[in-house]
């Protein structure tokens, strides 16, 4: 199905994607910083749809073809907990009311990095929409855990230029950064993905208000303690934005959370990886179904 828009949905317009049957059993993806829904490759849609589900993908607010916030950040003020533009908490709730809107009354939900904080944040907030929770290469919140790496940061806070073809070079050097060692992204799609993610439109105001709001979110480790849904975490075992030990300390907290760490992965999603991801995502859903 071709993009289309919720208006109002929560107070923004979202853009999404649906893929799949309309009667199979509802995928909601959440995509990461500054990562437009596209990111979401659409073979991997269609593989997911391919395994009987109804597969949703959408930019978050601030990204993409979806609203822009507006309004300046400051990253220090935000370490320190001050007023952002809004919070990961909202971002959630803009997931949950996208969710209405379609009329869809509970899904599958996969985040991945910012997106699987906000996932958590769904399930935390909104228990009754969430059946079950795939994690890949979050965090919990704890700022004692995340260990970035100088080189992943320096990538992550370096903003990418305003010209095309310097937004595509800056694009395939961050992959260089923090990409798989052992699945090394291939050039020509990559090249694809930053073309199509500039001429949708490159939010940089909007991608440090989505950071400020994920620097200022709370430790979420408490509340997901108690979740009590099918969860599994995957991470890279050479994810050099978020090390691996955020991804066990999610695991930790979430109660019957089953861990997949993948050695050789990054943070990224590479193309080698997805019929596992499949298959991890795929037998969380089940588990849900088992339990329902």
């Amino acid at each position: 199905m071709p993009e289309q828009f919720a208006e109002g949905v929560n107070g923004i317009d979202v853009c999404y994607e649906s893929f799949g049957p309309p009667d199979g059993e509802p995928l909601l993806l959440i995509m990461g910083l500054s990562a437009p829904m596209i990111w979401w490759d659409e073979e991997f849609c269609q593989l997911l749809a391919g395994r009987g589900f109804h597969v949703i993908r959408f930019d978050n607010r601030d990204c993409g073809r979806s609203t822009s916030i507006g309004g300046a950040v400051s990253l220090p003020a935000a370490y320190l907990g001050r007023k952002t533009a809004y919070s990961l908490d909202d971002m959630s709730d803009d997931a949950a009311a996208l969710l209405t809107r379609l009329g869809i009354a509970s899904a599958h939900v996969v985040g991945a990095s910012l997106g699987g904080m906000i996932g958590q944040l769904l399930a935390i907030r909104h228990a009754d929409r969430v059946r079950s929770l795939t994690s890949i290469m979050s965090h919990t919140g704890n700022r004692l855990v995340w260990r970035p790496h100088r080189k992943a940061v320096s990538t992550l806070l370096t903003a990418p230029p305003r010209d095309r073809d310097g937004y595509i070079t800056h694009h395939l050097r961050m992959a260089s950064v923090i990409g798989s060692p052992a699945y090394p992204a291939d050039e020509k799609r990559l090249r694809t993905r930053a073309e199509r993610t500039f001429d949708r439109g490159v939010n940089r105001a909007g991608t440090a208000r989505q950071l400020a709001a994920a620097i200022a979110a709370q430790d979420r480790t408490p509340m997901l303690k108690r979740l009590r849904l099918p969860t599994s975490v995957i991470h890279g075992a050479d994810d050099l934005l978020i090390n691996v030990g955020c991804g066990l300390a999610t695991v930790r907290a979430v109660p019957g959370a089953e861990l997949h760490v993948i050695n050789g992965m990054g943070h990224d999603l590479p193309e080698p990886l997805w019929p596992r991801f499949a298959d991890m995502i795929e037998r969380t859903a089940q588990r849900a179904t088992a339990v329902g």
